[in-house]
């Protein structure tokens, strides 16, 4: 493998997505991934339709780079393999429901007694303090974090997200807390335990949200496709359909005016400033409303970007990639070779000089077990 993390093994203990997503991430980068699956696979090769060649795709999304190797921890051969290879590794990556690795022997304590220099890293729901009995599921957590109350209509039932996004976040807050602790690795030669959880990971997501209620006391409510703070930052209707409109400070908002046909609306002190627009939202929202409706969502997103008003249509997830591939972004890469060559969506991060690579494809179940049992083995 090349990569920056090149030579970095990872053991993976994870399953379904927060953890999976997270070493996903770090194969892209170099890292050596075994991926240690139940006999039965990890539950995310069920989750079907959609499909490719009969696999679940959701397990496709999450799953390239690594090596497969199924074990029964409850197997005593088995298990001395998973030790064997936690032993080896630099990094690894669980998220049983906190303790659960105990029963296996395979705990901070005793993992980390034999292999000091390891970045042993934790992820569940809730943490291991009194959140320990609670089971993690990102639904939980987007309903107890309080993003549901800020989601969906305000006269309508609170909704969840579209994907699982704390999953995802505490998956990346992961790959950031074993880059930090590797960097103190390198410096001190010691290993730590890193612990993650999605309800932590939300309630920093939450960002301004969270802020508006531990430094301003406020309780943030449900504004449909509103925001609290600024205006115009939301869809408004066209001609056809309806266009995100974000223009966020002064300058993109006398862009906007002048483009709509309306700049003298930039010097209405009703709208000057985006305190003035917030509080004056509905006054503004009709003006420009009235505008936008003399030509279509396209031909409003051609004129604005030009002069730097960010906005944008709403699109489905085929044209989310359709503009991703007219700005130039490449967002699909082809991970493997031949026959098991499969489409997949590039890596986040772009590097000068160590790029992502996309070796492997996502592994089928137990696909490098013999070869991973025999380097175990082997001592």
């Amino acid at each position: 493998m090349s990569g920056p993390l090149a030579g970095l093994l990872v053991a993976d203990f994870s399953r379904v997505l927060a953890g999976p997503y997270a070493t996903m991430l770090l194969a892209d980068l170099g890292a050596e991934v075994v991926k240690v699956e139940s006999p039965q696979g990890d539950e995310t090769r069920t989750w079907m339709p959609p499909v490719r060649d009969g696999v679940s795709t959701y397990y496709l999304g999450i799953n390239r780079g690594k090596r497969s190797l199924a074990l029964d921890l409850r197997d005593d051969a088995d298990a001395a393999l998973a030790a064997e290879l936690a032993r080896r590794a630099d990094v690894l990556i669980e998220n049983l429901r906190p303790g659960g690795m105990a029963k296996y022997g395979l705990d901070y304590a005793r993992v980390s007694a034999a292999n000091p220099g390891l970045v042993y890293t934790s992820i569940s729901g809730f943490g291991s303090g009194e959140g320990a009995k609670v089971p993690g599921y990102d639904l939980m957590v987007q309903a107890i974090s309080g993003l549901m109350s800020l989601t969906g209509s305000p006269d309508g039932p609170p909704y969840r997200a579209g994907i699982s996004v704390f999953d995802v976040m505490a998956g990346n807050h992961a790959v950031i807390g074993i880059l930090a602790a590797l960097r103190h690795r390198d410096a001190t030669g010691e290993g730590q335990h890193v612990e993650v959880n999605l309800l932590s990971s939300a309630l920093t997501g939450l960002v301004n949200h969270s802020s508006a209620w531990v430094a301003g006391g406020v309780v943030p409510y449900r504004m449909g496709n509103a925001h609290p703070s600024v205006f115009p930052y939301e869809p408004l209707p066209t001609a056809d359909e309806d266009l995100i409109v974000a223009a966020a400070n002064d300058r993109q908002f006398r862009a906007l005016c002048g483009v709509l046909g309306i700049p003298e609306i930039a010097d209405d002190p009703r709208f000057a400033h985006n305190r003035d627009r917030t509080a004056n939202r509905e006054e503004l929202r009709a003006i420009l409303v009235e505008r936008l409706a003399t030509k279509g969502a396209v031909e409003w997103f051609e004129l604005l970007v030009d002069v730097g008003v960010p906005c944008g249509p709403i699109n489905t997830i085929d044209g989310g990639f359709a503009m991703a591939e007219k700005l130039g972004l490449d967002p699909i890469v082809e991970v493997g070779e031949g026959a098991r060559a499969m489409p997949t969506t590039r890596h986040p991060v772009r590097f000068s000089r160590t790029p992502a690579v996309y070796e492997l494809p996502p592994p089928e179940l137990d696909e490098h077990g013999a070869e991973l049992r025999k380097w175990l083995a082997d001592g």
